[in-house]
């Protein structure tokens, strides 16, 4: 929220200066918002397996990183939209970046620079996670060949099981990221209250090794409603339903990260109120509005 309050005071000078000048056209309506990236959404656009931008890649040998453990990049291929903001993914316990991989290209044609990582070893801790997600962005910011493509004050951190549990870890220790998501979280503390990240948590009903009760609904709980949330809950889903492409995670996944990554209230309709009860939705709740 004060990165949102920050970029109001940077933009403040050009609206006083153009007032100032007296011009009477009114610009167009997504111009307040130099962030925006891509057409307006409908639920088929964010629900498609690939959206409108297309995707080129480049991989980041275990060599090459510093602090962890290597993984790939995907981006949008175009040059003429100006930079994008960027998340990372890690991947759980005992898991490569393999298992988060279909996210990568899927969440890149949005109009997002996104690193799928791997983990130093697959027995690192959710701690050692967010640390990992952390060092993935600043490499991905200051050294990768994309990072002329990226906007360092729009980052965002994604992650399965163990992972997801590292998305807490990065928020507590970076407040100005500007999105977590975490997917099946696991990890064992569980009061987050101190984190000011916006933050989606995607637990599944049938999960057995972090089941909502002890992971996802108490770390949702926890978080401070000062800062905007959400949980969804996967109907019938199990702890592994972020490892294969699912479009009910992709689509509200898309959707936080644009409206909190990119401030883009056009997608604000799909977050607040948020879904009903489904065949994929077992149950949705949200600090809306937000």
């Amino acid at each position: 929220m004060f990165g949102k309050k920050l970029r109001a005071l940077r933009l403040a000078p050009l609206a006083v200066a153009v007032a100032a000048a007296g011009l009477v056209a009114a610009p167009p309506a997504h111009a307040a918002n130099p962030y925006e990236r891509g057409p307006a959404p409908t639920n088929s656009s964010i629900e498609a397996s690939r959206g409108p931008y297309s995707v080129s890649q480049t991989s980041v040998s275990s060599l090459a990183a510093v602090g962890f453990g290597g993984g790939t990049i995907y981006y949008p291929t175009t040059t003429s939209d100006g930079t994008f903001g960027a998340v990372a993914i890690s991947p759980g316990f005992t898991a490569y970046e393999s298992s988060i991989a279909w996210l990568g290209p899927r969440l890149a044609s949005q109009g997002f620079v996104v690193f799928t990582i791997d983990t130093i070893t697959t027995m690192d801790q959710p701690a050692s996670r967010g640390d990992q997600l952390l060092a993935a962005l600043d490499y991905l910011t200051q050294r990768s060949s994309v990072r002329s493509r990226v906007d360092a004050t729009r980052l965002g951190v994604m992650g399965h099981s163990m992972g997801g549990g590292g998305t807490l870890e990065a928020s507590k220790d970076r407040p100005s990221l500007q999105a977590a998501i975490g997917m099946t979280p696991w990890n064992l503390t569980k009061n987050w209250s101190g984190n000011r990240v916006p933050t989606f948590i995607i637990g599944a009903e049938n999960d057995t090794i972090a089941p909502v009760a002890t992971h996802s609904e108490p770390f949702y709980n926890s978080l401070s409603s000062t800062y905007e949330k959400a949980y969804l809950e996967l109907n019938g889903a199990s702890h592994f339903a972020p490892n294969t492409s699912d479009t009910t995670i992709a689509k509200y996944s898309i959707s936080w990260l644009k409206r909190f990554i990119d401030d883009d209230t056009r997608y604000t309709q799909f977050l607040c109120p948020g879904p009903s009860r489904s065949l994929d939705v077992e149950e949705y709740r949200s600090s809306c509005p937000f």
